[in-house]
């Protein structure tokens, strides 16, 4: 694996600890010689990582829309920053330049983007860990509602196997180095299992 996708809200929360772990993400993205892509912005906690990459001389790419860039939220200091016209385009540019993926806290922005990371799981177009950086817990509730699905018989539990909760970098750089891609694996033969 050589590069991380990171999904993140565009507003750093009301607590201190959301930037504290976005910064530390962008840090060990760099220590562990990954390059970043998200989605380009300026701002929140998408910023922060960002900043962090660049602090310690990484490579991060942005893929943002013109519509985010005509309004000026798009971060001037990247490595590279590709202007899209479609939000679709721009999760589809992001999903083929990375290898894993790392959901900081967001809003449902960033919900949308990791549940249709999963769902791409699911279908075969990829196989890639999408790790869900629990800080103060975030993500307890939503991981508890995705495992539902399952319990419900709405998720393969194959799917379910592909989305990690963590809260310690340590763990979430394990989960990633240790994934098994899936090659081949499709939405069928899920559904059968």
């Amino acid at each position: 694996m050589k590069t991380i996708c990171v999904y993140a809200g565009s507003a750093k929360g009301k607590e201190v600890s959301y930037s504290n772990s976005a910064k530390n993400l962008g840090y060990r993205i760099v220590e562990e010689g990954y390059d970043m892509v998200y989605g380009g912005g300026s701002r929140g906690l998408m910023g922060v990582t960002a900043d962090a990459v660049i602090e310690k001389k990484g490579k991060v790419t942005g893929i943002i829309t013109e519509q985010l860039e005509n309004i000026e939220v798009g971060h001037k200091d990247l490595t590279t920053l590709e202007v899209v016209k479609t939000m679709h385009q721009r999760k589809a540019r992001m999903a083929e330049l990375s290898d894993a993926i790392v959901s900081l806290p967001g809003g449902v922005g960033t919900w949308e983007e990791f549940y249709e990371a999963l769902a791409w799981n699911q279908l075969g177009f990829y196989s890639k860990p999408i790790v869900l950086f629990n800080t103060k817990g975030y993500y307890d509730d939503l991981y508890k509602f995705t495992m539902r699905g399952v319990e419900d018989g709405f998720l393969p539990e194959k799917t379910f196997e592909d989305l990690y909760l963590s809260d310690d970098i340590d763990e979430i750089f394990t989960i990633i180095k240790n994934f098994q891609k899936k090659d081949g694996d499709n939405w069928v033969e899920r559904l059968e299992r």
